[in-house]
């Protein structure tokens, strides 16, 4: 069973597991997006130039269809490209099309040749895979078509000799491109996992375990620089009287307070909000894709009230407070500082009204 596991978990998440496949599948998507968009441009040059070769020479006319269509389909690719997403599903389907093409092309060489062994296409079923990262079953799949077509094809071309000669080999070189994507996709998936795991620690606050100021400002930027992104609510807090607590029951209680105050906030905010430790004692929740001022109150009182049941002080008889400035979002704001003053202001305008201890901009 545990061998079956293992087969299953190479076959259809790289050898890893699920979930953390889940977590990367973004990032190997836009991997596939950049590699296949230069191997377009390469692609449209190439069958171009085997175009132009048709219009001299009477040998390289025989294809001369093909290469028309394969030079229209690489360009039309190319503009696709230009307007999909990095990370869609619409970009993976072009690419395994793309793969396809290939392999037509190494068919139609092979085809040129019919008393040669099938040497251009037993170099795609090698090549091919390991400019792709998917579940391998896909290319699998891709390869095991690819193949059958090819023999069915050829069938017809060859002679038996020739073509049970190629039948071994397709069959044995489709196993083994199947085996070399497995492990190319597992070897650069892993790498995937280990930049993700540095970045995730660069990324974190090793007090809370929540976004440090650097992330907190990246994320917060790319929002700001997103064309689709024009509306969302900042909401800055920080601990009333912090000093105090660290002066009073020392150092310990007061770290204590953080690390409470980021447990509640990393539980209270799980969706597409940005949350975080700004540094010392202040946090950011920065809600997306709303410009209610409802909801920032709403997320505000969630802070001040969960803030007071959560985080506790030695003394039972004392409560910890905190005070939220809340900056709307309207897609005025072209950087993370600009919205942050604004949020700063109103933090400090709350720490005037200690009944509702939140104020907005």
């Amino acid at each position: 069973m545990k061998a079956l596991r293992i087969i299953r978990n190479y076959l259809c998440y790289c050898g890893i597991g699920k979930e953390e496949y889940n977590a990367l599948k973004k990032d190997a998507y836009i991997s596939n997006f950049r590699v296949w968009r230069v191997l377009h441009i390469v692609m449209t040059v190439v069958f171009g130039l085997l175009l132009l070769s048709t219009l001299f020479s009477s040998l390289m006319q025989i294809n001369q269809e093909f290469y028309l269509i394969a030079f229209l389909y690489s360009g039309a690719a190319l503009v696709l490209f230009s307007l999909l997403r990095q990370d869609s599903i619409a970009a993976q389907l072009i690419i395994y099309l793309s793969i396809s093409v290939l392999f037509l092309f190494a068919g139609f060489i092979t085809e040129n040749k019919p008393d040669m062994p099938a040497t251009a296409f037993i170099a795609m079923l090698l090549i091919t895979p390991m400019f792709m990262i998917d579940k391998p079953y896909w290319m699998a799949f891709e390869l095991c078509v690819a193949s059958g077509v090819f023999l069915v094809w050829m069938h017809s071309v060859k002679t038996y000799e020739i073509w049970r000669y190629d039948l071994v080999n397709v069959i044995i070189f489709t196993v083994v491109g199947i085996i070399l994507h497995i492990i190319s996709n597992s070897i650069r998936i892993k790498e995937f996992v280990l930049t993700r795991k540095i970045n995730i620690q660069k990324d974190t606050d090793e007090m809370t375990g929540l976004r440090n100021k650097g992330a907190l400002t990246r994320e917060i930027n790319e929002f700001l620089a997103d064309e689709d992104a024009e509306k969302g609510i900042m909401l800055l807090l920080d601990v009333d009287r912090f000093k105090a607590v660290n002066d009073t029951y020392g150092h310990d209680t007061g770290d204590r307070v953080i690390r409470d105050l980021g447990a509640f906030l990393s539980s209270s905010f799980t969706g597409k909000e940005i949350t975080g430790r700004f540094g010392g004692d202040e946090f950011i929740v920065f809600l997306k894709d709303t410009d209610d001022p409802e909801d920032g109150r709403r997320a505000a009182e969630t802070i001040i009230r969960g803030t007071a049941e959560n985080v506790a002080l030695p003394d039972p008889e004392q409560r910890i407070s905190v005070s939220v400035g809340i900056a709307v979002y309207r897609g005025e704001e072209k950087n993370y500082s600009e919205i942050i003053r604004k949020a700063d202001t109103a933090m400090y305008q709350a720490k005037r009204d200690p009944d509702r201890r939140y104020s907005f901009a």
